[in-house]
């Protein structure tokens, strides 16, 4: 059974509501041990085990903090990116440079990384 556990922050714990379960509240300290006590919760009220249940996690913070949330998410996901197209690069100019016979010191040099990041690159 696939269920929704909706959490806000309320004096340092995670108030959790699941609107499909009637009557499942719960709390929690940490946003990472919801899961387990709607499973707990949700086993407990109606009588199912735990495996039964799929939680997924909706928290709420107040819109600020989203909005800041949500740029740190946007500006991490730009940046995994950009590491991405730097590896590619990368990977590119250590073959056709080692093609051309340049040593692996040079092109280390040439790239700014050690001798070993060389290696693994051309791996």
């Amino acid at each position: 059974m696939e269920i929704t556990a909706e959490c806000f922050r309320y004096e340092g714990w995670w108030v959790v509501t699941v609107p499909s379960v009637r009557g499942l509240h719960t709390q929690a300290r940490r946003l990472d041990q919801v899961e387990a006590m709607v499973k707990d919760a949700a086993s407990l009220l109606l009588d199912r085990p735990e495996t039964d249940f799929t939680v997924t996690v909706v928290p709420s913070l107040p819109d600020a903090e989203q909005r800041r949330l949500d740029a740190a998410r946007a500006a991490r996901a730009r940046l995994a990116e950009a590491e991405s197209k730097a590896a590619e690069a990368s990977r590119e100019i250590v073959a056709d440079l080692r093609a051309q016979g340049f040593t692996v010191r040079d092109v280390a040099s040439l790239l700014g990384v050690t001798p070993s990041r060389v290696s693994q690159l051309a791996a």
